[in-house]
């Protein structure tokens, strides 16, 4: 076998590889046969409720567990079309498979990433929410530019996105915003976002044309369904009301709809000035108070999570994961995975993918990639 066909090949064994961990293989496979039995028996739409979650788990298994096998048949078919042709001296007959190798390996990768989305709310929707650091104007423009980062990104997966809060800067950019990003798998893919992110770049607002370092966070936590239960006593809730601005400072309306509140237990603090109506904002508030604490209860049973949701504490050195550097070179760096970026312009244009890929990757193998360029 020629070396750029063992690259394909080594390719394809290593994300299939990956794909058989993420799913247990042999739990999976067990549990696809428990499930396909289910659905013959005919007493299951009974409670159809529970059916459709049989439907569902059944599905998804049967596609990842399909997949891999139909990778691994049509990888033997393309190594064993190369080695004819390579027997045979006919080099169109090696292209050819070569060329289903690469195509394969493309697929193995893509199919991957859908397979590492196996967490009980992977499938949900999604909030994105963004705090500026300390360092007025200059972090606020960042926490902007993240805003514009992961709207875009959203948008060329083909999500929906809408902002549920956004608290304008005093003279650019922004102190805070929520972004509700709605789509299959939009929190899955999200989900390893949260954290510090890091810019360095020559200030537009210092006039000396220095370089600055400004922090923001990122949290992302995803949009429970109406059958998960979160009890939240009343008493624990403080609830202030005030008038909503948009981008720029403009008022959205004259009235005190838009709603904060604040969970004294935990301190987690959610807003919404989404709607004029305070009655509605109210209740968005409380959909993602909700979302937030079942959130930290599935950073609490997720090992890999768990330092996430620790290293919240704060906007600053020491606790970022992603570091994008404008000045004096252009780089963008995953400081968990290493993978990196050399064109931070198409990163800030929502060209994520490479990282969130790499990312969800490492939670499975505990991990850390070797670096790589991914542009």
């Amino acid at each position: 076998m020629r070396a750029e066909g063992q690259a394909h090949i080594d390719r394809i064994t290593a994300a299939l590889a990956l794909v058989r961990k993420a799913l247990d293989w042999e739990r999976a496979v067990r549990r696809l046969d428990e499930l396909n039995a289910r659905v013959e028996d005919p007493t299951l739409w009974d409670n159809p409720k529970q059916a459709e979650e049989v439907m569902r788990e059944r599905r998804r298994l049967d596609a990842a567990i399909g997949t891999v096998r139909e990778i691994e048949s049509q990888m033997a078919d393309a190594v064993e079309f190369v080695e004819l042709g390579e027997a045979e001296g006919d080099d169109s007959v090696v292209a050819d498979g070569l060329a289903s190798l690469a195509g394969l390996a493309e697929r193995a990768d893509a199919d991957k990433v859908q397979a590492l989305l196996s967490g009980e709310a992977d499938a949900n929707d999604t909030y994105i929410e963004i705090h500026a650091g300390a360092g007025g104007t200059e972090s606020q423009d960042w926490a902007e530019m993240l805003l514009r980062m992961y709207a875009r990104w959203a948008e060329k997966r083909g999500y929906k996105v809408e902002t549920v809060e956004y608290q304008a800067g005093e003279q650019a950019g922004i102190k805070s915003a929520t972004l509700l990003i709605k789509g299959e798998n939009a929190y899955g893919y999200a989900k390893t976002e949260s954290g510090v992110h890091r810019l360095v770049r020559i200030s537009p607002y210092d006039s000396s044309a220095r370089r600055h370092t400004s922090f923001s966070s990122v949290w992302v936590y995803p949009v429970i369904d109406d059958n998960i239960e979160i009890e939240i006593n009343e008493g624990d809730l403080r609830i202030d009301t005030y008038r909503a601005s948009g981008a720029g400072g403009q008022h959205i309306n004259t009235t005190d709809s838009a709603v904060r509140i604040t969970h004294l237990p935990t301190g987690i603090v959610v807003a919404s000035q989404n709607d004029r109506s305070q009655h509605k904002n109210r209740a968005t508030a409380m959909n993602m108070l909700k979302a937030r604490l079942y959130e930290a209860e599935l950073a609490k049973r997720e090992a890999a999570a768990g330092s996430e949701y620790e290293a919240k504490t704060e906007i600053g050195w020491g606790h970022q994961i992603r570091s994008y550097v404008l000045q004096p070179y252009q780089m963008v760096k995953d400081l968990r995975t290493g993978v990196v970026s050399t064109a931070p312009g198409d990163v800030l244009d929502g060209a994520l993918d490479p990282f969130i890929a790499a990312a969800l990757a490492q939670r499975v193998t505990g991990e850390k990639v070797s670096v790589e360029d991914v542009d």
